[in-house]
């Protein structure tokens, strides 16, 4: 029970951290403060969603390990919880987003308002996703981690089916991928900042390639 909770701390620290940055005002002193929220939350979405790809290939070192299964929802649900923060700040903060006019509209009782200023940019949100490929592959891992998200408890397993149910979640590695490209994308040409996910996504697509081929080589021929 202890260790739960106190991954769930450690996942939450990064939140905390930027809560703490705008109250005590240290984030409007960024260069700029949008630029910094939307790596922040970019970065620790893949983070995340690389420790949460970590989880089953580092169990399988040791039978004395295999407690971290039991961590790997919980991680991969903070990995959409940020990825989740760095949709919201492009939509509300980057794309044209009038919040004021929505916050004052809403607490003057028109509900509608901050609804009506997401339909305003809507048209130029559409135009950023056809001309920019690193919109368009991020948006496609986030998709993948929404439905992972809404799939991940245990009655909707049951419902779905134990074999449905794991097809769907392989997908995650496929969410990786398009995480780590949308990374690559983003980055000015000749910049490699990208390089060190991408070696660890090798690495854990590697680890579970090998398993697999393990695993098919040590089953017996059917006879």
């Amino acid at each position: 029970m202890w260790v739960k909770v106190a991954v769930h701390v450690l996942c939450l620290l990064p939140f905390l951290y930027l809560l703490e940055k705008y109250h005590n005002g240290s984030l409007a002193l960024e260069a700029d403060p949008v630029n910094f929220l939307t790596h922040f939350t970019g970065d620790w979405a893949l983070w995340m969603l690389l420790a949460c790809l970590a989880i089953t290939p580092v169990r399988r070192l040791n039978a004395s390990l295999n407690w971290l299964v039991r961590l790997r929802r919980m991680v991969g649900l903070y990995a959409f919880f940020y990825a989740t923060l760095h949709l919201l700040i492009y939509v509300l903060l980057f794309s044209g987003y009038d919040m004021s006019a929505a916050i004052e509209g809403a607490r003057a009782g028109r509900l509608l308002d901050p609804l009506r200023q997401l339909m305003t940019i809507w048209p130029s949100m559409l135009d950023d996703l056809e001309k920019r490929k690193f919109i368009q592959v991020g948006l496609l891992a986030y998709l993948i981690l929404l439905a992972l998200a809404v799939t991940s408890p245990q009655r909707v397993l049951r419902w779905m089916g134990g074999k449905n149910w794991q097809r769907l979640h392989r997908l995650i590695y496929l969410a990786g991928a398009a995480a780590v490209i949308h990374f690559w994308w983003l980055v000015k040409s000749g910049v490699r900042t990208p390089w060190k996910d991408t070696a660890v996504l090798v690495v854990l697509l590697a680890a579970r390639l090998a398993y697999w081929a393990v695993k098919r080589w040590r089953k017996p021929a059917v006879v």
